[in-house]
């Protein structure tokens, strides 16, 4: 049986990366994925290249960061599939960078409102799909840089806003067991896909070195020899959205090949 047969998941932030394979795994998995992002291009091709036929996916330019956005794609996933019965949070702002020392507090607080209130707001307006469909699962996307800061980049403000994101976690599993809806975090480390692709490429055209001396050194710290996917995460994500994950709640699981053990 299908991991997720009957069911929908509103997955957010769908573009080239991670959140395109989570939309793929709903689907591969038998659910209807609902996309929402803030470039319709983008939601339309992820769309055509995981459901070509159009039978298991709906979506919505969606600015997690405006009440109004997110309340229209959870009415969305009603419409379209009768109701909501998980949300993945992929959307978030992870391209600002640098410490405390040269910290911009403006854009601090820009990326806490789309990567903590953003999400919040997002989960609050999919609550009355989930409490209707007799409960559910909530999966956040998190960061191994909220507990790990890794020593190649400093991300601090988005490190923070993910481990707020986790903390808050542990209140909301506590809040809404009672209607039978489930809390997680997926903490992935380096993890292979556009982004780190990317690093890599930049980072060894930059020193004048092999692409793979750059990516030994994200993986010489892993137990396992070569880094997560960005598939990898999905899978995970997509447990923990499911009914085989049903006991399973306040919890973050660590996707990182090994890079961090706890």
């Amino acid at each position: 049986m299908s991991l997720l047969a009957g069911r929908t998941v509103v997955v957010s932030g769908v573009g080239p990366g991670l959140g395109r394979r989570v939309a793929a795994a709903v689907v591969r998995d038998g659910g209807n994925a609902v996309l929402g992002a803030r470039t319709e291009a983008n939601l339309a091709k992820a769309a055509a290249d995981v459901d070509p036929d159009g039978a298991h996916t709906a979506y919505q330019a969606t600015d997690i960061t405006d009440e109004a956005q997110c309340a229209a794609l959870a009415a969305l996933a009603r419409e379209r599939f009768g109701g909501v019965h998980a949300v993945v949070h992929v959307a978030a702002w992870d391209s600002y960078f640098g410490g405390l020392e040269d910290a911009d507090f403006t854009t601090w607080q820009a990326v806490l409102d789309v990567n903590l209130l953003g999400t919040l707001r997002m989960t609050r307006a999919c609550l009355p799909g989930l409490k209707a469909a007799g409960g559910g699962s909530v999966v956040f996307i998190g960061t191994q840089s909220s507990v790990a800061a890794p020593s190649q980049v400093r991300q601090a403000a988005y490190a923070a806003s993910k481990g707020a994101l986790t903390s808050a976690m542990y209140s909301l599993a506590r809040e809404l067991g009672p209607h039978r809806i489930r809390f997680n975090t997926v903490l992935p480390g380096w993890m292979w896909g556009p982004p780190v692709e990317a690093y890599v490429r930049f980072t060894a055209h930059s020193e004048g070195v092999p692409e793979a001396e750059v990516l030994g050194r994200l993986t010489e710290r892993m137990a396992l020899p070569e880094p997560a996917t960005d598939g990898d995460v999905a899978d995970a994500a997509v447990f923990l959205a499911s009914d085989r994950a049903r006991a399973i709640t306040g919890q973050s699981l660590l996707v990182n090949a090994g890079e961090l053990m706890r």
